[in-house]
């Protein structure tokens, strides 16, 4: 059995018992994407301002020779700006092809989650929430929010 095989094996079977997230904080939120959608995780990088580019686009990077665009997370959640001097890490996404650098304050830890914990988004749940998330995991008094990383790329539906 080839490894490729292995491991889609072992993905699937994943997916039906667990679901593997690497988890990030923005403003003090705990988040979690799919392991399986992340590319690289970065520490602080050099970032080009885009001239005219959307207000959640900080700009662009180079990784690798390739130019990745960096969205940063809290203008496209909708919440107050990083305090100044405060660093950011990139959560790095391929997206149909193309790179994209979710900027964030603090990637954390991979964590597998039993897939019959997941809940729906509450009602409660902020509107620039929940039309990135696609759903909770309660953790010991805090909410991990699950962001769908399709979603906060897209950026024809503006939030």
């Amino acid at each position: 059995m080839s490894t490729d095989v292995l491991e889609n094996a072992v993905a699937g079977s994943l997916a039906d018992d667990e679901q593997v997230l690497v988890t990030l904080t923005v403003a003090d939120q705990i988040c979690g994407v799919p392991v399986l959608a992340v590319r690289d995780i970065l520490g602080e990088q050099p970032i080009t301002r885009i001239p005219l580019a959307p207000p959640q686009i900080a700009g662009s990077l180079n990784l690798r020779g390739r130019i990745v665009t960096a969205i940063d997370l809290r203008r496209r959640l909708g919440l107050p700006p990083a305090p100044p001097g405060q660093k950011k890490m990139s959560v790095v996404a391929d997206q149909g092809g193309e790179l994209y650098a979710l900027l964030v304050d603090q990637v954390s830890e991979v964590m597998s989650l039993k897939a019959s914990t997941f809940e729906r988004n509450p009602p409660t749940l902020e509107k620039h929430w929940a039309t990135f998330s696609t759903g909770i995991y309660r953790l010991q008094g805090r909410l991990l929010v699950v962001l769908d990383i399709g979603r906060l790329i897209a950026l024809s539906g503006e939030a």
